[in-house]
């Protein structure tokens, strides 16, 4: 039998290790500035083109690479970066691998253009699908300047299944960020198809995440800082007011490198308890500096998944630090003694006192089960005293019949009602409405009660489904316009889906540089705070929660019908209870809302006799 394993060529091996390292054009981002800035770059400018499917430039001012480092760089596992396995524990640098650039190279045709300041001429490398197609000196600046064209043009399969343009510039831009806010002494620029989205002076850090994400986060975040033997902890925090149920910018660092981190993010939001509403989120942007010999970078080909040696013991202290600065820069409503306006509070002197105790008065002879007047019109005084002749035809506990008394309503000068006239009384229907929030009615099965929040949100949300299909929303015009700022992202996401905003009925004017005019709402919508909500609109696609289309319609209809419901607590009257109640009950499905909450229950006759 022959044999049957055999060695794959390189360029096999480079597009297999590619899928691994290259998921779409975002990596591709990712891998190049990471070089620039293990270069020692001081200014970066990034140029997309078509999302990054047709190009993807970085051209950096670092120190460059010789014509021979510049053709070993492709090559697979070949670094400067390292030497040895146990340098694999000691890392000062973002990549190491060795595996970027071959696997840039095995799915994409690049071009490398470098030079060193010790060198008059520089060299331009041409490289596509693996292979060397052209190498020669070029007059250019010191640093390097790569061009990505045609991403994946060798491997249809990976071209076909890259998202949108959209979604693909969302994913370079959330990259692009993570980078950005770990190295604020860096200048960065960012275009996409000729246009400037980013414009990165070097800067603080609360000057970077302000630049990023919009002046409005300078009021909103609180400085974090805890040094011990562990670990240096530092960074923004969010205050409580700003929590959000959606869209919140959390970011973790250790070394300068982005990481995910499910479990010290328990340990932030444990800081946060009973501080927010559940369920909501909180912005924070924390970098840990710890020695690197007591992390291991090397467990995912992204290099965002991040083990600690010591993990159990900074838990702890994230989550003291947390608390200490929202108490610290009070955050944390707290009393304060030292006011102004003292309370007027007598202080004892001495000697004798001469306030007496306060005299009671009370009626010894008063019995509260003594009427003065009758209950009931009709009924004099000794049928009260006299209350047991009024069950005397009632048999005792077991025996199973009911009360068969002779005409309880002569006594009380009232006269039964005939049941042929019982049947043709018209009896108007009641609601009662239960602390703020249910609503109470009595049905042809039994007792119905509402949830009328929940129930308003089933209403609105299929009147806007319908608008945003008919393209029929109408505007109602604000006599003072509001103005949002917006980050890049969300940018990208209001111009994408600019009509669908327009169908439901937002009326948005675009004041460029991330500021946008919001001089219109969808009516039904007033009071409802408008910047809120539209930042949680956007943030759902922008997460990922929502895709381009009918989810997303339904994510935004979703939306704008919780914030504009009846909240919790308001007090309705008799007609708006049954207006609602109508409406509900038209629907074709009143039950539940669009996300799965019960809106209604009907309690029967037979569940509530089982009651008593």
């Amino acid at each position: 039998m022959a044999d049957i394993v055999r060695l794959l060529p390189d360029h096999v091996a480079n597009q297999i290790a590619a899928g691994e390292v290259i998921q779409r054009p975002a990596s591709v981002v990712k891998e190049l500035v990471e070089n620039s800035l293990d270069a020692g770059a001081t200014h970066i400018d990034v140029l997309i083109t078509d999302a990054g499917k047709t190009c993807i430039q970085v051209i950096d001012n670092g120190k460059g690479m010789s014509a021979m480092d510049a053709r070993m760089s492709f090559e697979r596992h070949a670094t400067s970066k390292i030497k040895d396995a146990s340098d694999l524990f000691n890392l000062h640098t973002m990549g190491f691998r060795g595996e970027a650039l071959a696997s840039i190279a095995a799915v994409a045709q690049v071009e490398l253009r470098t030079r060193q300041e010790s060198d008059e001429l520089g060299v331009c490398l041409t490289i596509a699908g693996s292979k060397y197609t052209g190498q020669e000196p070029i007059a250019c600046d010191v640093g390097s300047n790569f061009q990505v064209k045609n991403l994946f043009y060798n491997v249809p399969a990976r071209r076909k299944f890259l998202k949108s343009n959209s979604t693909e510039l969302n994913n370079i831009i959330a990259e692009f960020e993570r980078i950005v806010l770990v190295h604020p002494e860096v200048e960065f620029t960012f275009h996409h198809n000729g246009t400037e989205v980013f414009n990165l002076g070097k800067a603080i850090l609360r000057q970077r995440v302000c630049d990023v994400f919009g002046h409005r986060m300078n009021q909103q975040l609180l400085p974090l800082e805890v040094e011990t033997s562990f670990a240096k902890i530092t960074g923004l925090v969010g205050k409580p007011e700003t929590s959000r149920k959606k869209g919140a910018q959390q970011y973790f660092f250790v070394n300068g490198r982005f990481m995910k981190h499910p479990y010290f993010h328990r340990a932030v939001m444990e800081a946060y308890e009973h501080l927010i509403p559940d369920g909501e989120q909180i912005s924070y942007f924390i970098y840990f500096e710890v020695n690197p010999q007591e992390i291991d970078v090397n467990i995912h080909p992204t290099k965002t998944e991040i083990k600690f040696e010591n993990d159990t013991s900074i838990w702890p202290i994230l989550a003291a630090g947390v608390k200490e600065s929202l108490g610290k820069f009070n955050a944390v409503p707290t009393i304060d003694f030292d006011t102004v306006d003292k309370p007027d509070m007598p202080v004892f002197q001495g000697g004798t006192a001469s306030n007496s105790m306060p005299e009671v008065h009370f009626n010894p002879s008063f019995n509260p089960f003594e009427r003065e007047k009758p209950l009931y019109k009709g009924r004099e005084e000794k049928n009260l005293e006299q209350w047991e002749s009024l069950y005397s035809h009632v048999r005792r506990e077991g025996s199973g019949q009911p009360s068969q008394h002779p005409n309880l309503f002569a006594q009380e000068g009232m006269q039964p009602v005939d049941e042929p006239e019982r049947k043709n009384t018209v009896v108007e229907q009641i609601y009662l409405q239960h602390k703020g929030r249910f609503i109470v009615t009595s049905v042809k099965s039994g007792l119905m009660i509402v949830d009328q929040h929940r129930a308003h949100v089933r209403i609105l949300y299929d009147m806007y489904r319908t608008q945003l299909k008919q393209h029929s929303g109408s505007a109602q015009g604000l006599l003072f316009p509001e103005i949002l700022q917006f980050s890049p992202t969300e940018c990208n996401i209001l111009e994408e889906h600019q009509e669908d905003f327009k169908s439901i009925g937002f009326d948005l004017a675009n004041l460029g540089g991330g500021s946008y005019s919001v001089n219109g709402i969808p009516a039904g919508a007033e009071g409802v705070d408008v910047n809120a909500l539209l930042h949680d609109m956007v943030s759902l696609s922008a997460d990922g929660h929502a895709k381009p289309g009918e989810e997303l319609q339904h994510h935004m209809a979703l939306s704008l019908a919780q914030f504009a419901a009846i909240p919790v607590g308001q007090v309705l009257g008799q007609a708006e209870m049954q207006d609602l109640i109508g409406r509900l009950l038209a629907l074709p499905t009143p039950a539940y809302t669009p996300d799965g909450k019960q809106v209604l229950r009907v309690l029967s006759e037979e569940d509530t006799e089982k009651m008593f």
